[in-house]
């Protein structure tokens, strides 16, 4: 039985311990207008910030995941090593590169997981938090680190809903924005997908209404939220080439004699569920799952600035590149499209060609490259 402070150890593995930095913020105000007190963030850097500061590149992850986009000197590989890196298209040679654990999450920025003031963990008295409350926190990591004006803000999925939110809330900060498999607001559907993953978890008895924090974690149901979510991170085609209907090494399910086990064992497609499922068991918290998860729910670009339009009028000064991944089903690249044309000055899709459906993103490095380059990053 895994235990909540176990769990914590194991969500190092998300990170790279000997990388890992941290900024102390102080109160932070939250856009509910709650405060969040004595705020801490966690990061990692690549490469220099020059005399000018001139050459600080921010890089935001998905959902799950954590500061250690790149491989860097460390022994552990980055979840984005093939676009960062010396040489590589966000050439740490050139740039001072930053990726910020966002805060909500579990790998060492304030969360759900952290100690509240009277010394417990937060659990279920975490507050509620927007995209736009993370960004604002990036923001006094960025005044610490004495970055003015980032040269790019990089990010994919919910890194491109925060990208979003860096160069509308704060214009005059951003010089490019890259915006990839993401969308300008969270859609019925989307929010219908992240529903059902919320209710996995809360329905889990070991929830316990979020006050987990010293006995089991609900690992049933963070599992379970996972499966369901990685199906939409994949497309339909490439799971059926994948696995199509092959049975898991060693079992044969609807193919033994009639009544037997083994009609009762695993296709391959459930064993990799299973295997998704218990590789973020190892090293993510379930508050944080909601708490991000309920973030991106919340994601509207145009929420209280009078629309999509008029909100990215306010970012009329910022470059936009702009990709969508082609078989993406979770973030349509209909929503992509919507934003380009949303901007001031409308730019082009980059479509990445991929049948991997949303997770393109991660893994069509070269194709992510290209667009880099051609956007003059």
């Amino acid at each position: 039985m895994t235990t909540i402070s176990e769990l914590s150890e194991q969500a190092l593995l998300g990170v790279d311990p000997s990388q890992l930095r941290f900024q102390s913020l102080g109160e932070l105000a939250l856009e509910t207008g709650e405060r969040l007190p004595e705020t801490t963030l966690a990061y990692e850097s690549w490469g220099r910030l020059n005399a000018g500061a001139s050459n600080a590149v921010l890089v935001l992850h998905a959902l799950t995941g954590s500061s250690h986009a790149a491989q860097g000197e460390s022994e552990q590989a980055g979840w984005w090593d093939g676009l960062v890196g010396p040489g590589k298209a966000i050439d740490t040679e050139r740039f001072f590169v930053v990726s910020v654990n966002i805060l909500g999450g579990c790998y060492g920025s304030t969360g759900p997981s952290s100690t509240a003031p009277d010394g417990k963990p937060w659990g279920s008295r975490f507050p509620f938090l927007t995209l736009r409350d993370s960004v604002r926190a990036e923001a006094l990591l960025a005044d610490a680190l004495g970055i003015t004006r980032w040269h790019a803000v990089v990010g994919g999925s919910m890194g491109g809903a925060r990208a979003l939110e860096w160069a509308v809330s704060y214009p005059e900060r951003v010089r490019h924005a890259v915006v990839l498999a993401s969308c300008p607001a969270s859609t019925a559907e989307q929010i219908a997908l992240a529903q059902t993953q919320l209710l996995a978890i809360r329905q889990d008895p070991a929830f316990a209404g979020g006050d987990y924090y010293g006995s089991a974690a609900p690992l049933e149901g963070l599992g379970l939220a996972r499966r369901i979510a990685h199906i939409s991170y994949r497309s339909e085609a490439e799971l059926g080439l994948r696995f199509g209907r092959s049975a898991q090494e060693g079992e044969a399910p609807v193919s033994a004699e009639r009544g037997s086990e083994a009609w009762r064992q695993r296709y391959q497609v459930e064993s990799y569920l299973d295997h998704k499922a218990a590789k973020l068991n190892q090293i993510f918290d379930a508050n944080s799952y909601i708490t991000l998860t309920e973030a991106l729910m919340s994601h509207d670009l145009g929420r209280g600035r009078g629309g999509l339009k008029q909100a990215l009028r306010r970012a009329s000064g910022v470059k936009f590149s702009l990709a969508a991944v082609t078989s993406d089903r979770l973030y349509l690249p209909e929503q992509t499209v919507q934003l380009a044309e949303a901007l001031s000055e409308p730019v082009e899709v980059y479509w990445i060609d991929s049948a991997i459906g949303h997770d393109g993103f991660l893994t069509e490095t070269a194709q992510i490259s290209d667009l880099l380059s051609q956007n003059g990053l």
